[in-house]
This record gives C-alpha cells, sequence and structure tokens, in this order.
C-alpha cells in the first residue's frame, strides 16, 4: 500500500474581478491532472520555480486544503470521504509538518512548543511531556529546553520544529523548505537529521529550491505548470 496516493488532482483558485458590465468570476488552475504515488519510507523530493504548484501540492498533501477534483488516499483513506474533523484527526496521527519559519510560539519554551501538537491526542501529559523531552535529546537540545525561540539561532529552532512533527509518531513528515532560512553549514546539519528521521522507517515529502537539498532525496519529482514534468528515482 502507498503511504500517499493520488489521481488526477486538480486545483483551481477562482479570482472575481470587477468589470464595467459587472463581474466576472475566473479559475486559476494551480495542478493540473497530477498523478502520483509515493511508497512507504520513500524520501521525495518537490521541485520547481515559484508558481509551479509544489507548495498547493504540499498542502493538499498535508489536508491543509483540498483538491478541486481528484481522489486523495493517504495511508489507504480516501481523504475525501472525510468531514473537516475527521481530515483533522487524521492529519494530527499521520502526518508531521516542517516549514521553513518554524513557527514557534514566542512565549513558550522549546519543551512547550513540542508537546503543544499532543495536547489534543488524549496521551497523558506526563507521557507527552516524557516522549518531548526524548525528541530534543535526540536532535542535539537536552540543554535548550527551557528556552524561548527568541534564545535559540535558526538551526536550534528549526531542531524544535523537527522535535514537534515527530511527537505523535506519524508516518510521514512534511517539510516546506525546511533549509530556506539556514546558512549552508546549518542545512547540512538539518539535512543530517531528515536522513535520521527517514532511517527511522518515516516517509518524507520535502519542497524545496535548493538543488543540493533535493539531491538528498532518494526521488526527485519536478513540477512546471502544475503539472509532473519529471519523476527520477
Amino acid at each position: 500500500m502507498s503511504a500517499i496516493s493520488l489521481t488526477d488532482i486538480n486545483k483551481t483558485f477562482c479570482q472575481t474581478a470587477d468589470r464595467k458590465n459587472g463581474n466576472d468570476t475566473s479559475g486559476i488552475e494551480v495542478l493540473k491532472s497530477i498523478t502520483l504515488d509515493i511508497g512507504q519510507n520513500e524520501f521525495v523530493a518537490l521541485q520547481g520555480t515559484s508558481g509551479s504548484g509544489k507548495s498547493t501540492l504540499l498542502h493538499i498533501i498535508g489536508l491543509l486544503d483540498r483538491p478541486t477534483s481528484g481522489r486523495y488516499e493517504l495511508t489507504g483513506l480516501d481523504t475525501s470521504t472525510l468531514d473537516d474533523d475527521r481530515q483533522s484527526d487524521l492529519r494530527n496521527r499521520a502526518l508531521g509538518f516542517v516549514f521553513q519559519s518554524f513557527y514557534l510560539i514566542p512565549y513558550a519554551t522549546a519543551l512547550e512548543n513540542v508537546i503543544l501538537p499532543g495536547l489534543y491526542s488524549g496521551v497523558p501529559r506526563t507521557e507527552l511531556k516524557a516522549r518531548a523531552e526524548s525528541l530534543l535529546e535526540q536532535v542535539g537540545l537536552a540543554d535548550r529546553m527551557d528556552f524561548n525561540p527568541s534564545r535559540l539561532s535558526g538551526g536550534q529552532q528549526q531542531r524544535v520544529a523537527m522535535a514537534r512533527a515527530l511527537l505523535n509518531e506519524p508516518d510521514i513528515i512534511l517539510a516546506d523548505e525546511p533549509t530556506g532560512q539556514l546558512d549552508s553549514a546549518t542545512s547540512t546539519e538539518i539535512m543530517k537529521l531528515f536522513h535520521t528521521v527517514h532511517d527511522s522507517g518515516k516517509t518524507i515529502v520535502l519542497v524545496t529550491h535548493d538543488e543540493d537539498v533535493a539531491k538528498e532525496a532518494g526521488r526527485i519529482i519536478k513540477l512546471h505548470d502544475g503539472m509532473i514534468a519529471e519523476d527520477v528515482r
């Protein structure tokens, strides 16, 4: 069974423009007939120029947006049959997210930021705390657990974000330009962490503009004008 299966996925964003004779409603096709299978424990990089549709595709895979048409199966479940609450539950259980801008809560400690996605999981807080502490140790931040983001470097903040993404023990990690705000040396260290996560059995889908980062993946999918232009393993 594929971890991610997309069949004829289309995404159109509607625009309404005022005209002299009324309103014209037109659509911008961002994704066009995307059909794609990503296997369990694959490491996939999505590449493309700005506007190619790669971030939109990642958002659909991450259940942050719905396609206009097509079928999307996540871990064997047809997501189109799920209401928003059930999609949210699936997203929280099956997916972990790492973003370019980290999205850490500024007034919370590193430990509190990592614990956050588990608060609605039903797992006892003591267990969440123990799990978060273990993850922060694994990413090399055992001595920074009580630090707020403002006291952490960019690379350290991204390590916190990776620990947070792993808290609910998801099978799939989605990353949107995770090295975009980091220098080359720090980017190398973050990519080592991604390889460690991949080696543990996780599926990784990573959006990047960086050719060197893309080459770290076992498969590169290039998008152009909302379509798959190249798929190389």
